[in-house]
């Protein structure tokens, strides 16, 4: 059976830090044709710059090819079952990549596929993105030993998958959302099923107390644009600013929304490390696919 990511704890602590090591040796050796003359299938609901970019660059970097495959192009689910677009898929690439909105569909593609399913994002979670967040905090704490961290915002699926990566890595977490937008409890169990679960708040200050960074994400994500009013008015006070970051160090996963979840003049600003955690997705990718390869 092959091996999927389609969160992060389908990743031993184990697994994940040979993951994570995989794509610190490969960032700084430039390994290449690693997967020469395998396929990458992306399959796209959801546009993104980073997520396509990073994974047709790491494929070519890698000596492999990608197929982009956007909702005009394949019938995922509409015109045809999800597990016959996998299984067909199957027998012409090497992986498969997902970016969806709905979750079950990439539980279906790996349930049917005989290749390695990699979760680019769903409306549940985002492992791609905590991985080159976990490459980035280790890159500036040289480890994640006394690395603390501040969530401020909405636990989004890139919340929920940042804290599995948290717990299984040691970082102290804390995560503040408004009432209503909080961390699910299957998400807390899985995190204390693989480690320490986060602390959590209703109040931004006090998550930040003793953070060394903070990690905010956009309010209104892409889906929910009818929902943006009831968020703006639920989220104030959440802004990441200058003055509220103080010496902190800033993480966003971006795209960011300027003006909203941060100011223009905090992501601008020397604190933030943005720009690091975007390149790191190339990385963090080159490594799992890498390490897929393996299994």
């Amino acid at each position: 059976m092959p091996t999927h990511l389609l969160d992060v704890d389908d990743l031993t602590t184990d697994e994940l830090a040979a993951v994570l090591d995989r794509a610190a040796t490969i960032k700084a050796n430039g390994e290449s044709d690693l997967l020469d003359g395998q396929t990458l299938g992306m399959i796209f609901e959801k546009p993104s710059t980073r997520t396509r970019v990073s994974f047709e660059t790491g494929m070519t970097q890698l000596g492999g090819h990608a197929v982009f495959l956007g909702p005009e192009d394949i019938h995922l689910g509409h015109g045809e079952p999800v597990k016959d677009t996998s299984r067909a898929l199957s027998r012409y690439v090497d992986f498969i990549m997902a970016r969806v909105f709905d979750h079950a569909d990439v539980v279906e593609l790996a349930e049917y596929a005989d290749v390695p399913v990699i979760n680019a994002l769903t409306d549940d979670a985002h492992p791609c993105q905590t991985l080159a967040d976990l490459l980035t905090i280790r890159e500036q704490f040289d480890g994640f030993d006394g690395a603390s961290v501040a969530w401020v915002g909405d636990g989004n699926n890139v919340c929920q998958s940042l804290v599995l990566g948290a717990a299984m890595t040691g970082i102290d977490l804390t995560v503040a959302t408004p009432e209503g937008y909080a961390i699910t409890d299957d998400v807390l169990d899985r995190a204390a099923a693989v480690g320490t679960p986060p602390k959590t708040t209703h109040d931004p200050e006090t998550a930040m107390a003793d953070a060394d960074v903070v990690y905010t994400d956009v309010w209104v994500s892409m889906g929910q644009e009818d929902e943006r009013g009831q968020k703006l008015k639920a989220f104030d006070g959440f802004q990441i600013t200058p003055e509220m970051l103080d010496d902190r160090t800033l993480m966003h996963c971006l795209p960011a929304h300027r003006g909203e979840e941060v100011t223009d003049a905090a992501i601008e600003s020397d604190n933030a490390i943005v720009w690091d955690q975007a390149e790191n997705r190339l990385h963090a990718q080159k490594g799992l696919l890498a390490w897929l390869s393996e299994r």
